[in-house]
Formats: C-alpha cells, sequence, structure tokens
C-alpha cells in the first residue's frame, strides 16, 4: 500500500540505524525520500537500496545555513519532516568542555530549530505537513554524564509542544517519539555483562529495534494521526513509565 505516495519525506540522522530504517519504511510506502547525513558513502549505499526517487544532503548540521542551500537546490517540497539527527559528546558537567555543550545543543536541537523554521513556510501555504521529531527517554528522566544531550532532548519536547499550538489549525501535526535503549553499533559494544545489565532494567527484559521507532514514526506520518499533535510516544520497553 503506497500511503505516502506524492509526499516528500527529509529524514536527518539518515545514515544512523534509526535514520536509515525510517527511510526504507517510508520509501517502500511510497514516499519521494531526502536522505541527510555526513557520511557520503553510507548514504549513497542506502539510496541505491530505494525504490522510487531519493536525493541526498550531505552535509554537517553545525551549519545549518550550508544545509538549507542544499536543500534548497533539490526543488523538492517537503510533506514529512523527520528530525533524527544527533550526537553525543558525554562528560561529567564540571569537566565538558564549551565545545562539547556547543556541538550537542546546535546540532541536536538549534539546526532542528533552524530546519523545521525554514520547511514550515511550505507546510503552512499548502496546509499540509507531517513534523516528527526523535527525543530520548533520557529527555524525560535525565542521566549523569549527559547534561548537554539531556537538555537538547528535553528542548525537542518544548518545542514540539510550543510549534504544534502555532500550526494546527494550518493542517500541521507536530510530535515526538522518545525512544530508549535501541539496538545500534554502539550497544553492539556493550559486553555480554553490560547487556545484561542494561536490559535488567527494562521490563520487557531486550533492547529496543530501529522498527519499532519507525513503526511509531509511520503511524504519527499517516492521515490516521491526525488527531493527534503536540504529543511524545514513548518507546521504551517500560523503562520509565511517563
Amino acid at each position: 500500500m503506497n500511503e505516502f505516495e506524492n509526499k516528500v519525506a527529509l529524514i536527518t540522522g539518515a545514515s544512523g540505524a534509526i535514520g536509515k530504517d525510517i527511510a526504507q519504511a517510508l520509501s517502500k510506502k511510497g514516499a519521494s525520500v531526502i536522505l541527510c547525513g555526513t557520511r557520503q558513502d553510507t548514504l549513497a549505499k542506502i539510496a541505491n537500496d530505494l525504490n522510487g526517487s531519493v536525493s541526498i544532503i550531505c552535509e554537517n548540521l553545525k551549519n545549518t545555513e550550508k544545509f538549507v542551500k542544499a536543500l534548497e537546490k533539490t526543488n523538492l517540497k517537503v510533506d514529512i519532516l523527520i528530525n533524527n539527527a544527533g550526537v553525543t559528546q558525554d562528560n561529567l558537567l564540571v569537566r565538558m568542555s564549551e565545545g562539547d555543550i556547543e556541538d550537542v545543543i546546535n546540532v541536536n536541537l538549534t539546526s532542528l530549530i533552524k530546519i523545521t523554521k525554514f520547511l514550515l513556510k511550505n507546510m503552512m501555504k499548502q496546509k499540509y505537513g507531517r513534523i516528527i521529531s526523535i527525543s530520548s527517554v533520557v529527555g524525560f528522566t535525565g542521566n549523569p554524564g549527559q547534561t548537554n544531550y539531556c537538555a537538547s532532548k528535553s528542548g525537542i519536547i518544548g518545542f514540539t509542544k510550543s510549534l504544534a499550538l502555532e500550526v494546527a489549525s494550518r493542517g500541521i501535526t507536530v510530535n515526538a517519539v522518545a525512544p530508549g535503549f535501541i539496538t545500534s553499533p554502539m550497544t553492539e559494544k556493550l559486553n555480554e555483562i553490560q547487556r545484561e545489565s542494561v536490559t535488567s532494567r527494562i521490563p520487557v527484559q531486550r533492547l529496543g529495534s530501529p522498527s519499532d521507532i519507525t513503526n511509531s514514526v509511520l503511524f504519527l506520518a499517516n492521515e490516521k494521526s491526525s488527531y493527534i499533535t503536540g504529543n511524545t510516544i514513548h518507546v521504551n520497553g517500560g523503562l520509565a513509565m511517563i
């Protein structure tokens, strides 16, 4: 079923596990996809495996202006925006450098706001849009050693609620998804003892998969969710019941 036929979806952080899975699912369901990330070879490989129209924007979100200029060159009007890009620079706050603070906030939150603002104008004109941002469970619970990351992910929630109020009457929904522990190259590096320690804290006793996040994103991008806005879907296996 091509439920996203004639829709253009932009996914930031598309070279990561979650971004890739979202892009593949949207493409399979008929969407034209714009893959955004910093790894050209990885993005090209993902693009080759997709069906339908695919564009690539290989730019670092630390420089949002360059990203926007590259997006303008595609001449595509985005209907579905998936704000998925994110970085970590973990440390205790007293040991955290100014650069670590600025880089995480800039990529995870500031660029998200700027890109959304740029794409919002056309969504308002066409009176349709789906804006879905990937937050995190730690944006709600906090996590020692991640004050910068938690602040950025918590900021996404405030942004989501505020923007939802501003554009609800224009046919645009704005929501977030907050993942818990998801299988990724990072979690694959955990040894057996570390993995058991993590999973023991999760009521369903397993790590999530990228598809668990994708399923929620597809629902929020679908017409069936048109009466849902300003909300967050928590996908964490019961780790935090918020």
